[in-house]
């Protein structure tokens, strides 16, 4: 994370009414953590490296003899031989490490998406440049934060079989799930700069305060209606998942 930018993000935060807790986590100050993750995945047996660069990964997806899910690894390296393994190391390629999900099927319940199950493959905990993966990261932090509720776009739904198997493995405790659906721009793509004035100093360089920004977002969600301009006290009052969208919002230009 670039210097300052947590920083910045607290700022919009309190500019609009919400704290949080505790002072900002760095994934760059844990890798210890993930580290001992890895280790534990290693002795059970569970990694193995894989040399495969994400255009082969695609290549096999769309082959004729049975194509796979876009994004689903096809297991070419799962079973390579020792001989085999040392060939890709004098090639020069690093390799990254995945788990083997060996096709197990997680299921769980979605506070806003209800039931839902995932089949998992082998999926990558440490990239090739020996980054820590975001499947590890994400995992390992939130145990260690005692997260209950994992909140995020439903964007990410795809990757939490993938992380409740991880988990599991790890004897970490099940966080429980919500989904929510994204905000996308005119054109219904998701929302990003290309869409023009996304972030609140952009709003408010606009002559849009932050309680108006607020009340914008509040309106989404179906929290107000239009031109109310509610507290915060007002917004946690009213506030009850069950009345979250299920269907994406389309901000308007």
């Amino acid at each position: 994370m670039r210097r300052g930018l947590a920083e910045a993000q607290l700022v919009d935060l309190a500019a609009i009414g919400l704290d949080w807790d505790g002072p900002v986590v760095r994934q760059s100050e844990r890798l210890a953590l993930y580290d001992e993750a890895l280790a534990r995945l290693h002795g059970d047996g569970r990694l193995y490296p894989c040399y495969c660069t994400r255009a082969e990964i695609r290549e096999a997806a769309s082959a004729p003899h049975g194509p796979l899910a876009e994004g689903v690894y096809p297991g070419t390296c799962r079973e390579l031989s020792a001989a085999q393994r040392a060939e890709r190391e004098r090639s020069g390629r690093p390799p990254a490490l995945r788990v083997r999900g060996e096709a197990a099927r997680m299921a769980f319940e979605d506070r806003l998406l209800g039931s839902q199950e995932g089949v998992v493959d082998d999926y990558v905990v440490r990239r090739n440049d020996g980054a820590h993966a975001y499947n590890l990261a994400v995992v390992v932090d939130d145990a260690a934060q005692n997260v209950g509720e994992v909140v995020r776009g439903a964007d990410l739904l795809e990757t939490t079989a993938r992380q409740l198997h991880l988990g599991a493995l790890l004897g970490l405790a099940a966080a429980a799930h919500a989904h929510v659906p994204l905000v996308l721009g005119p054109d219904g793509k998701r929302l990003s700069k290309r869409h023009g004035a996304v972030t609140l100093a952009d709003r408010r360089a606009a002559g849009e305060p932050p309680p108006f920004v607020r009340a914008a977002l509040a309106t989404s969600i179906g929290l107000t209606e239009p031109g109310e301009a509610p507290t915060m006290a007002q917004l946690l009052e009213r506030f009850d998942p069950v009345r979250l969208p299920r269907e994406p919002t389309v901000l308007a230009p």
